[in-house]
């Protein structure tokens, strides 16, 4: 049984990606339930901004360790991520950072799916395009295809489900395939 772990990487309360993570982590209990699913929540994994004389006098925080931990022993994570100012979040771009510190580097061979939510007509294309960066550079397997949900502010109803049926139908889509791809 393949364990995923599934993080929006966002710190705000609200946010469309912890609700499009949710989802996802919902289709994937229905769909595949022989996949161990962990969603996580980001805000437990508290990390300063990185700075290498911070680690040399006090080494890696314990949100950064924490993080590698549960990184280090999924099969495959997924990761949701809003777009700020067409790019990478910082939070995000942060963990990257930190837990590429942790030796030996839990990242290197993990798969990856790559989802975004956005208010904006682009559904965080170009963010999850920015993201995809860093993680190959230090050896993720970034699944090829990636979610985009645009107009995110209108796509979630007020318990936090999808309200469009075919939207639901195009994440599982990519949720099933990318399940497949990692066995």
């Amino acid at each position: 049984m393949a364990k995923v772990i599934m993080v929006a990487m966002s710190l705000r309360k609200e946010s469309f990606n912890k609700k499009l993570i949710v989802n996802a982590q919902s289709i994937l209990a229905k769909e595949k339930p022989e996949l161990i699913t962990d969603l996580l929540l980001f805000n437990d994994y508290s990390m300063p901004v990185y700075d290498g004389d911070i680690e040399t006098q006090h080494g890696i925080p314990d949100g950064v360790k924490n993080l590698g931990k549960k990184i280090s022993d999924a099969d495959a994570i997924i990761l949701s991520t809003p777009e700020y100012n067409g790019g990478i979040p910082g939070p995000f771009k942060n963990a990257i950072d930190w837990v590429s510190r942790i030796t030996p580097m839990p990242w290197p061979g993990k798969k990856l799916l790559l989802l975004g939510a956005s208010p904006g007509g682009l559904g965080a294309i170009r963010s999850l395009g920015h993201s995809r960066v860093p993680l190959d550079s230090i050896g993720v397997f970034v699944y090829p295809e990636m979610f985009g949900l645009a107009r995110a502010d209108a796509a979630f109803d007020e318990s936090g489900k999808l309200k469009d049926a075919s939207t639901e139908e195009r994440l599982k889509k990519i949720l099933i395939k990318f399940a497949n791809y990692i066995g």
